[in-house]
C-alpha cells in the first residue's frame, strides 16, 4: 500500500509540476498581452490628446475667424450706411416711383443727368415689363 501512496504522491507531485509550469506559461503570456494593451492604450492616448489640441486650436481659428466677419459686416454696413451716392440713387428711384422727371431727379437727389436718364429708362422698362406680366 506503501507503494501505492508513493505512486499516487509522484503522479500529484508531476500533475503538481505541470501545472505550475502551465500556469507560469499562462502568467508570462498574461504579461505579454498587458505590455501590448498598455502600449496600445497609450498610442490611443496620445492620438486622443492629439485631436483634442487640433480641436482647440481649430475652434480657436473659428472664433478669430468669426470675430473678424463680424467685423467685417460692421465696416461694410458703415461704408454702406457713410456712402452719399447710395442715398442718392435711392432717393432717385422712390421719386421715380412716385413720377418725377429727369429734372426733378437731378435738381433733388444731386446725380448727373447721364444717370438720371438711364434710371428713367430702367424704370420706363421696368414699368413697362409689369404692365405686360399684369396683362397675362
Amino acid at each position: 500500500m506503501s507503494e501505492g501512496i508513493y505512486l499516487l504522491v509522484s503522479a500529484l507531485s508531476v500533475v503538481t509540476l505541470i501545472a505550475v509550469f502551465c500556469c507560469f506559461i499562462l502568467f508570462r503570456r498574461l504579461r505579454k498581452h498587458e505590455r501590448r494593451y498598455q502600449a496600445l492604450i497609450n498610442v490611443l492616448r496620445n492620438e486622443i490628446q492629439a485631436m483634442t489640441n487640433g480641436s482647440i486650436g481649430m475652434g480657436r481659428r473659428l472664433l478669430e475667424i468669426e470675430q473678424k466677419l463680424n467685423i467685417t459686416a460692421e465696416k461694410q454696413l458703415e461704408l454702406e450706411n457713410r456712402d452719399p451716392g447710395n442715398m442718392a440713387y435711392n432717393q432717385a428711384a422712390q421719386l421715380m416711383e412716385m413720377g418725377a422727371d429727369v429734372d426733378d431727379l437731378v435738381k433733388n437727389c444731386g446725380i448727373g443727368r447721364p444717370e438720371a436718364e438711364l434710371m428713367a429708362l430702367l424704370h420706363n422698362e421696368l414699368s413697362s415689363t409689369e404692365a405686360l406680366g399684369h396683362k397675362r
